[in-house]
């Protein structure tokens, strides 16, 4: 049985102890890195199925090397892990493309729940491809092709279209758009979204929907910039789809 590599780039050798011992008690098989240049070497050289990175590096900041990553297609899960407490910081490093996010002091049983969490969550899309449909079950898959113009979704692939083109959508901007999309013109709660979009939502805030509505609205500009918002906002209520 193969035990999932995790990355940890993180310049405090005492830290990265604590997480190299509590990943590997956990199964996993993690490896350390303490700058940004390593770690980007090592991403290279293998496969990881998480990055745990320190947002405070000495050659680099996490949050820069994030968007490096997301960049140059890298999806891997990324946890971050930082001594900055504020709220802004958090929406910042969900917003670029961030899965978690943990302020130092942390428990290292509190980091490897999470990796398991997110492990667990990205498992059913790491391989597409392998789920097989009986040919007389054709009409079932074309079902799930549902098209709410200018909208496409492909919901066996886990996949949404706007005016034609495919979005290259985080796991949670895809479970929003496919919420939305389910029920166009109906107003969803900040509380409700969380529920619908994220594993744990006890764990999230309110300003972490919004900082997701940002990007997710920002993908639909850059495909047609001329388009009205097709998220509407509905103060102090939440947001819906519009018809």
């Amino acid at each position: 049985m193969s035990h999932p590599s995790i990355l940890i780039i993180e310049d405090e050798p005492a830290i990265a102890d604590t997480l190299l011992y509590a990943l590997a008690t956990e199964g996993f098989s993690p490896r350390w890195c303490s700058t940004a240049a390593e770690g980007l070497a090592a991403l290279r050289a293998q496969p990881f199925a998480l990055l745990v990175l320190d947002v405070g590096l000495p050659d680099a900041n996490g949050f820069e090397l994030c968007k490096q990553l997301r960049a140059s297609g890298h999806d891997l899960p990324i946890v971050f892990l930082t001594s900055r407490a504020s709220e802004i910081d958090r929406i910042v490093g969900l917003e670029i493309g961030g899965d978690d996010y943990l302020v130092k002091p942390f428990s290292p049983r509190e980091l490897t729940a999470r990796v398991k969490v997110i492990l667990r969550r990205v498992a059913p899309a790491a391989a597409p491809g392998t789920v097989t449909v009986p040919a007389p079950a054709a009409e079932i898959v074309t079902n799930l092709v549902t098209i709410s113009a200018p909208f496409t979704h492909d919901e066996l692939r886990c996949r949404i279209s706007y005016r034609g083109r495919p979005l290259d959508l985080t796991r949670i901007e895809y479970r929003l758009l496919a919420t939305f999309l389910g029920q166009p013109g109906r107003v969803f709660t900040r509380e409700q979204l969380l529920a619908s979009a994220w594993d744990e939502p006890e764990a999230s805030l309110d300003r972490t929907v919004d900082a997701h509505v940002k990007t997710l609205r920002a993908k639909l500009r850059a495909v047609a910039p001329d388009d009205i918002d097709p998220i509407v906002t509905h103060r102090g209520l939440g947001y819906s789809l519009r018809e």
